[in-house]
Parts: structure tokens; sequence; C-alpha cells
């Protein structure tokens, strides 16, 4: 079962008060319905969400449905269900704000709609239902989209996302607009905005795996990025320090340097910091990281001058 049908059948499941209701409905017959010849019809591959509304329009309206599975023609292996309503539509429609008092088609849902918190909730759970989707966070980039049919409803839909500040966009696709939401806080919190309690424990604890994953590996490869660098450093000075044994040139260098010399060669894989407390434990003489690296600086200078000579 996919990150989104768990969702969705997790929220097919909270009760609601009449107006949620309406809001809802409202937020689904908008996205995904066709009206012909005084009949209302919606779809969708997850049988539990058209009964969800079936059962919506029983209570608010008195009016019995039908869910029939039709043909799929998305080429899907799953079954495509439709909810017919051939009673009262235009009323429902009127009730919904899909229709005004005319029975006129709005394209916005009108503010009673969406009057209250709670309803704006119900409107956005409506809309994801229809034609939301997110990324399972274990296996993909976090990413929220709902795939709305018009512009207007498009913008009007980003407003209501944005109110909660969800920082959501719009961007054009063929069959409709697609608003989307990439950050996963933002993405978690528009899981509790739309009450998928269950969904947002889920999406928290892989998304705290996750970062914690990867601020491990940022620090595993900063690590050998440093291991790196400390074995190219040392690897240069041990060339620099052969230059030097092979002109016979180590008295050009004085007693402290020479110890420095020494010490590089037998412990060849120290990082400075490393090399400058062995040193000191072994000498009894204390050296800091910096003094033995003023030393090692010496080294180099004299097998350069050396290797220049030998060019010249």
């Amino acid at each position: 079962m996919s990150f989104t049908t768990t969702i969705k059948k997790e929220i097919t499941q909270i009760e609601s008060t009449e107006s949620e209701m309406i809001a809802e409905l409202s937020g689904f017959i908008r996205n995904n319905s066709t009206i012909s010849n005084g009949s209302l019809a919606t779809t969708s591959e997850k049988l539990n969400v058209l009964e969800r509304f079936q059962y919506f329009i029983k209570e608010l309206y008195q009016v019995d449905s039908e869910i029939i599975v039709i043909d799929n023609v998305n080429f899907s292996k799953n079954d495509l269900y439709e909810l017919k309503v051939e009673k009262d539509v235009n009323k429902i429609l009127r009730n919904i704000g899909f229709y005004d008092e005319n029975n006129e088609y709005l394209e916005t849902a009108p503010t009673y709609i969406v009057g209250a918190n709670e309803e704006i909730r119900a409107y956005l759970r409506g809309v994801f239902l229809c034609s939301g989707s997110i990324n399972d966070p274990k296996t993909s980039r976090y990413h929220l989209e709902l795939l709305i049919p018009t512009p207007a409803e498009a913008v009007f839909v980003q407003q209501l996302l944005n109110i909660f500040d969800l920082n959501a966009k719009i961007i054009n696709r063929e069959k409709g607009y697609m608003i989307y939401v990439k950050e996963a806080e933002k993405i978690s919190d528009f899981l509790k905005i739309i009450k998928a309690n269950n969904a947002v424990l889920y999406f928290e604890d892989v998304r705290i795996y996750r970062d914690q994953k990867n601020k491990t590996n940022r620090l595993n490869n900063c690590e050998q990025a440093n291991m790196d660098k400390i074995i190219e450093t040392a690897t240069a000075q041990i060339e620099q320090i052969e230059i030097i044994e092979e002109t016979n040139s180590i008295d050009l260098l004085d007693e402290r340097t020479q110890v420095a010399l020494k010490y590089r060669k037998k412990y060849p894989e120290a990082s400075l910091k490393e090399l400058a407390e062995i040193i000191t434990i072994e000498t009894g003489k204390s050296l800091s990281k910096s003094g033995l690296n003023h030393r090692l600086r010496k080294i180099k200078e004299l097998a350069e001058r050396l290797e220049k000579n030998k060019n010249s």
C-alpha cells in the first residue's frame, strides 16, 4: 500500500460536522465531477473515498446514490469506481457552492464554504482525496502535489494552503495545474492540517531518521576529506625529506627541525596535531601544532631550494 493510499484511508475515517462535510464535499466535487442530464458523477480508484462522500450526501441531503465499477482509462491495474447521484443534484451543487442561486457555475467556492479554520481544513482534505499525492519519505524526495483542473481553482487552493504558511507553488501541466510543496516540514504541517495524525508520526519518524543519516554521512565525508588531506600533506613531506636525504643535506637543518624530520618519517600517517603530541611524549619536550608546522615548513623550503639547484 502506497503512502498516499495510507493517508487517504486514514482521513476517510475522520468524523466531521455538517459544515465540514459540506466543505470537504465541495473540495472533492469541484475538482473531480461530471454533470450531465441532471446527474452528478465523480470517480476514484479508492472505494472508501467514494463511500465517504456517499455517506455525506445521504446524511446531508437524504439522497441515495450508487457506486459502480467502470473502465479505467488511465491503464491502471486498480479498479475505477464511480459515484453517481441522480436526485436533487442542483440543490446539492448550490449547497456546496458549486452553483449560485441561479444554478450558474461558480469558479471558486464562496467564502461561507471555507469561512472557518476547520472548514478550510475539510476543503483541503476533499481536494487531497480527489487528486493529491505525497511521496513516501523513505523512498524518495519530499514531495506533495495536488492536480487541479482550472486556473481559478488552482489559485484558490494555493491561497488556502498558504494561509497555513506552506509555501505552495503552481505550475502548468498538460492536464491541469499542479500545486506542489517540497519542504519536508511544510508537508508534515499539511498532514497535520488535514488531520492525518498517524501519517504525521510516520513521516516525522522517517524525516528525523533521514536527517540524522544525512548528518552522519556529511560528517563521515568531512572526516574522509580531512584524512585525504592529511595523507596528501604527509606524502608531500616524505617526498621533501627524501630529497634532503638523497643530497645528504640533513645537517643543513637545525637540531629541532631534524627531530621533526625523524618523527615525520617514523609516523607518516599521523596528523600534525597527533605528530606534535607524539614528539612531546617521546622526547619529553613540549611541542605545539604550530611549532611543528614551522619546522616542517623549514624542511619544505630546504627541499625546494635543493630541487631548484638540482635543476639549474
